[in-house]
């Protein structure tokens, strides 16, 4: 872990480095053990960026983009595309979701998708928050993607 943030200036590009080095290893790692773990590949060169993919079982495969900000660490997962039936009802139950997560949500991306987002400072970057971080999106997406798909695909979705 890194030593406390100064809220005068942002981390240098050396506890960056550290970070990405936090986060290459654990990535990695994640590859060779995790079962659920598909692949994990690293973003375009000079960007701070990672991809896992992960095997789920209510939703086949999904993928988690971990982007280091300046502050942060921002992980986010494309959950769903934007229901063809019943949007608010959708909405209204993603957001009733959203009252109990802890540390990532529901919202609405591009194209009006539904994605599963969060973040946390890169001072608090370690394999234990990763983990976290990880089991919680695995979580999230295990435990309310169907659910969302019928409602969100009523008639068609047979999940």
């Amino acid at each position: 872990m890194m030593h406390p943030m100064n809220v005068d200036r942002p981390p240098s590009n050396q506890d960056l480095d550290r970070v990405e080095g936090v986060i290459a290893r654990w990535a990695a790692t994640q590859e060779a053990e995790n079962p659920a773990v598909v692949a994990a590949e690293r973003g375009e060169p000079g960007q701070r960026r990672w991809y896992l993919r992960l095997r789920g079982e209510s939703r086949d495969v999904f993928t988690v983009w971990l982007t280091v900000r300046q502050r942060t660490l921002r992980h986010e997962t494309y959950f769903m595309p934007p229901p063809a039936t019943n949007a608010q009802r959708l909405y209204a139950h993603l957001l009733g979701r959203n009252h109990a997560l802890r540390s990532m949500r529901f919202s609405i991306g591009d194209e009006d998708a539904v994605f599963v987002v969060g973040e946390f400072a890169v001072d608090d970057v370690d394999e234990t928050s990763l983990d976290r971080m990880l089991g919680g999106v695995y979580q999230v997406v295990e435990q309310n993607f169907t659910a969302a798909m019928r409602i969100g695909y009523e008639g068609t979705f047979r999940g």
